[in-house]
């Protein structure tokens, strides 16, 4: 059984989100190297990973991922310096909150049932 996390979701006022599945995908790709390989971690494909990149660049002032097209030498793709540093607040931001809900996911973990129960009908 895993663990309990605490994961947190930025919802911005004109609509648009930040949450763990753009940051895991940012993560992926600077581990990486590239906006395919990251989506294949994530299990999605391609355009789908490239569509997160872009829409990450257009909801900041600042891009947060440069890609190098493709050729000889090979495509490619990396964090910006903003990107990086977009990471790790939000891990951070998402470490200050687990830890301000430690009491509270204990509560909850305790009332857990062990079995689902029936649905109200």
């Amino acid at each position: 059984m895993t663990a309990t996390r605490v994961t947190i979701r930025f919802d911005f006022a004109d609509g648009q989100r930040l949450g763990p599945g753009k940051i895991a995908l940012l993560e992926a790709l600077a581990a990486t190297g590239s906006i395919a390989a990251a989506g294949r971690q994530h299990g999605m494909a391609y355009r789908r990973a490239w569509l997160l990149v872009d829409e990450m660049n257009r909801m900041f002032k600042q891009p947060v991922v440069i890609a190098r097209g493709g050729g000889k030498a090979g495509g490619g793709a990396a964090l910006t310096d903003f990107g990086a540093r977009l990471v790790a607040h939000y891990r951070d931001a998402e470490g200050k909150a687990a830890g301000v809900a430690q009491t509270a996911v204990g509560l909850f973990e305790a009332e857990l049932a062990t079995q689902a129960q029936p649905g109200m009908t």
